[in-house]
């Protein structure tokens, strides 16, 4: 294990900026262009890359940028503890912000000056800014992903237009960018979610707590949600794996028992469950496997069981 005295020391090569912005990915059994993608981000700003792949490595095996602070765990700790990780380190380096990204997120040049840059005005302007976000864009799912705010029953969709920051009740986690000056009154995500609505949850708590959580429509991330998608009725809906099936119902359900979780969210969570299980047990193969850990997870949310499966 390396003194902490050599990573710092790592995420002090940039130069120094007004905005102290760093960089979090998160590794799972990465590919080169994983690496890649991590070593282009190194190139703009302090880069950590945190490894929850089952077998350790080394940043010189994986052909990382030896600017990159590595920290390989060995295992899957989850995406949560992950990006913990990797926060802390930017936060002990000095840094006013962390840019956090899933390993096969594309961040453009213009997304890596820009977000750091907006987020610096925004604080002059609000000190309680929890985070800012760009508009995610996936082709394989139509396109640009609208804003979401929380309504009864279902979601308000709001249109990426403008340049004016919005307003939004969650954001995904890769793309976002994070005011450190928060972070602790904000706390860490939550651990025990493991995967799957760590962001909301996050989101969630901040605004809770005071925080503001916004969208940046002038921005785009090309980013893929989940596996390939699935067309049912003319719509397409992300695919995952059916463990990711388990931890979606069993976090959501996890969530719905919370006080500080709004009911509107609540509600619409509600209305979807039972619309998932008909797509997951009907049209994603092997439709017993989604079904049945799809209902495990339902069923572990309801009698308290979290972290890894």
């Amino acid at each position: 294990m390396r003194c902490a005295c050599v990573w710092v020391s790592k995420l002090s090569e940039h130069p120094v900026r007004r905005e102290r912005a760093g960089a979090v990915v998160v590794f799972y059994r990465p590919d080169e262009a994983c690496v890649a993608r991590a070593n282009r981000l190194a190139q703009a700003w302090p880069c950590v890359v945190v490894d929850n792949t089952e077998q350790m490595s080394t940043a010189r095996a994986l052909g990382l940028d030896e600017r990159v602070d590595y920290v390989a765990n060995g295992k899957n700790l989850g995406i949560a503890t992950a990006l913990n990780q990797g926060v802390e380190r930017l936060v002990a380096a000095g840094c006013t912000s962390a840019l956090l990204f899933d390993q096969d997120s594309e961040p453009s040049a213009q997304l890596l000056e820009s977000l750091p840059q907006t987020m610096s005005a925004e604080r002059e302007r609000n000190a309680r800014v929890a985070l800012i976000g760009p508009a995610y864009e996936d082709i394989r799912l139509g396109g640009v992903a609208p804003f979401v705010r929380f309504g009864a029953l279902k979601l308000r969709r709001i249109v990426p237009v403008g340049t004016e920051l919005v307003d939004v009740d969650f954001l995904i986690t890769s793309g976002s960018c994070v005011n450190l000056a928060v972070w602790r009154d904000i706390g860490p995500m939550e651990d025990r979610l493991f995967i799957d609505f760590v962001d909301l949850e996050w989101c969630v708590r901040a605004k809770a707590k005071g925080f503001a959580v916004m969208g940046a429509p002038g921005l785009r991330l090309a980013h893929e949600l989940g596996g390939e998608p699935i067309r049912v009725f003319g719509r397409r809906y992300p695919g995952h794996s059916p463990i990711r099936h388990y931890y979606l119902f069993r976090n959501a359900t996890a969530l719905i028992k919370r006080g500080y979780v709004p009911w509107s969210w609540k509600s619409t969570e509600l209305v979807k469950m039972p619309v998932r299980l008909v797509i997951y047990g009907l049209f994603m193969r092997p439709r017993l496997a989604h079904l049945r850990l799809s209902l495990l997870g339902l069923w572990h949310g309801l009698t308290g069981r979290a972290g890894a499966l």
